[in-house]
C-alpha cells in the first residue's frame, strides 16, 4: 500500500506573487463536480473581470481521473498545465486552482510564465487549511460501567477518538481507531476488560488534522 495520501483542501486559500511587475493571485478551494468548479471560474472572472488572464486547473475523483485546465489566451502550456501539474504533484483531489494575471507590462518569456503560474498556485495552496486523509475505522464499544474507565485510558493513549457515548444500563461508546492501531485496540481493550467488552467495526472511514482539529469523511 502507498504511503502517499489522498490530500483536501479543507479551507480555501489564496495568495499572490509579483513577477516582472505582473500580479499574480491565486486562489484554490475544494469542488465536488464540474459544475462547482465551472461556478467558482466563472466568480472569479467577475471578480478580475478587467485582468489579462483567469488561468485554471481542477481535477476530481479518487484517482483524480479527471483533470481540466486552460491556459486562457497565454502562450500553450505555460499556464494550465503547470497548474495542474502543482495539484497532481501535491496528490491534491477535488480541488480547482485559479491564477488570475494582471499584465504588468513586460513579457516573462515561457519559462518565466510557467513558474509564475506554479508559484501562484503554490502560494494558494500555502494559504489553505490542507488535510491528508488517512484510513480509520469507526466502531462501537458496549460495555459496563466497571470497564469504561480502562477503556477511556486506552483510548488516549492510542489516539482514538471517542464520537459520542451512551451511558444508560451499560456504556456504549462510537470511535474512531486508525486503520493502523485497529488490531492492537481490540487486543489492548478485550485483555483489559477480560472480554467483557463487545466491540463491533462499522465501516472503514477517513480522517485527518486540521490545525489540530480531528475531521472525519
Amino acid at each position: 500500500m502507498s504511503d502517499i495520501h489522498e490530500k483536501i483542501i479543507y479551507e480555501p486559500g489564496e495568495g499572490e506573487i509579483t513577477e516582472k511587475k505582473s500580479r499574480f493571485i491565486g486562489v484554490i478551494q475544494s469542488i465536488a463536480s464540474e459544475e462547482e468548479a465551472l461556478a467558482f471560474l466563472a466568480e472569479r472572472r467577475r471578480l478580475h473581470y478587467n485582468a489579462r488572464h483567469n488561468c485554471y486547473a481542477y481535477v476530481l475523483g479518487e484517482h483524480q481521473e479527471l483533470a481540466r485546465m486552460s491556459d486562457d489566451g497565454e502562450p500553450q502550456g505555460t499556464a494550465g498545465k503547470p497548474m495542474l501539474d502543482v495539484l497532481l504533484g501535491e496528490n491534491i483531489h477535488n480541488a480547482i486552482a485559479v491564477v488570475t494575471r494582471y499584465f504588468g507590462g513586460i513579457l516573462l518569456g515561457t519559462g518565466g510564465l510557467v513558474r509564475a503560474y506554479q508559484q501562484a498556485t503554490k502560494a494558494a495552496i500555502g494559504e489553505a487549511i490542507v488535510v491528508e486523509k488517512l484510513p480509520g475505522v469507526r466502531g462501537l464499544i458496549r460495555t459496563d460501567y466497571g470497564g469504561i474507565g480502562k477503556i477511556k485510558y486506552i483510548m488516549r493513549t492510542m489516539d482514538v477518538l471517542e464520537i459520542s457515548g451512551t451511558y444508560t444500563e451499560a456504556v456504549e461508546v462510537d470511535f474512531m481507531v486508525p486503520a493502523d492501531k485497529r488490531d492492537a485496540f481490540v487486543k489492548k481493550v478485550t485483555e483489559a476488560t477480560a472480554g467483557r467488552a463487545v466491540i463491533r467495526d462499522l465501516k472503514p472511514m477517513y480522517y485527518g488534522d486540521a490545525l489540530g482539529e480531528c475531521v472525519l469523511f
